[in-house]
């Protein structure tokens, strides 16, 4: 019997619109779908037909052993002709794709990455602000300071200091701790700083704010995925949520 082909899809930002055309269809085809935890629902009815399964992962929460997972899409592979590994944001950003690629190509088993739109991208297009402008930024960054039990430190900082624009992924938790990295480095204090919690979604919230604010500030513990968004092209949105930098951080919904 042949093997099927798993499909690693970007479920994108959040919003269900945000799903690519190549997603959706994929969905409605597929016969069994691994997902994440934060894939929203809507998404996944679009898979009317198939056996959903989630192995989402959360930080503090529950959550699915990776070599379960490959070991799950293995064997639904010999089972199904249409797999779907269902993922937030793009696969191949901070998705723990490549495991499931490794592990997938071991088997013999054919797999292909779908793309989705990146959280980064999903806050800066609803904040209506460019990574990048001519003049200001013209470098972007996406990092992560988080690290796997059992792995090496994250060389994040030399990387953000390059650039003039950085999006923090799974940072939300360490938000005060990478600011008083940053500035220790010769980051300004003064930088412009966006958290946005929910990107996308009709609950988004935004907590406008600087480097140096961040220090000090007692945030609220996000309950929802946050993507931490630094540099000068934000001051002006900053400004015209009423918040004229630098100023204590202030949250405000969308």
């Amino acid at each position: 019997m042949p093997l099927g082909t798993v499909y690693l899809v970007g479920a994108g930002p959040g919003a269900p619109d945000l799903l690519t055309v190549r997603a959706s269809k994929l969905l409605a085809r597929s016969d069994i779908v691994f997902h994440d935890a934060l894939v929203h629902p809507e998404t996944l009815s679009l898979a009317a037909r198939a056996e959903i399964v989630a192995v989402g992962k959360r930080c503090g929460r529950h959550s699915t052993a990776q070599r379960f997972i490959c070991k799950r899409l293995v064997d639904a592979a010999q089972r199904h002709d249409i797999v779907v590994r269902l993922k937030g944001g793009d696969p191949m950003l901070f998705g723990r794709a490549q495991e499931e690629l490794d592990a997938l190509a071991a088997a013999g088993i054919e797999a292909e990455a779908v793309p989705g739109i990146t959280a980064a991208l999903g806050a800066a297009s609803s904040l209506g602000v460019s990574l990048t402008r001519r003049g200001i930024a013209r470098t972007v960054a996406f990092l992560t300071p988080r690290v796997g039990r059992g792995e090496t430190a994250s060389e994040w900082l030399p990387a953000a200091l390059g650039a003039d624009s950085i999006a923090l992924y799974m940072a939300a938790g360490a938000s005060a701790s990478i600011s008083a990295a940053l500035v220790e480095a010769g980051k300004p204090a003064g930088t412009s700083v966006v958290l946005v919690e929910n990107a996308t979604l009709a609950n988004e919230s935004r907590t406008f704010t600087t480097l140096g604010a961040l220090l000090a500030a007692d945030l609220p513990r996000a309950e929802e995925p946050v993507v931490m968004l630094v540099g000068d092209v934000f001051r002006e949105s900053a400004r015209a949520a009423g918040n004229p930098l630098p100023e204590p951080a202030t949250r405000r919904s969308a």
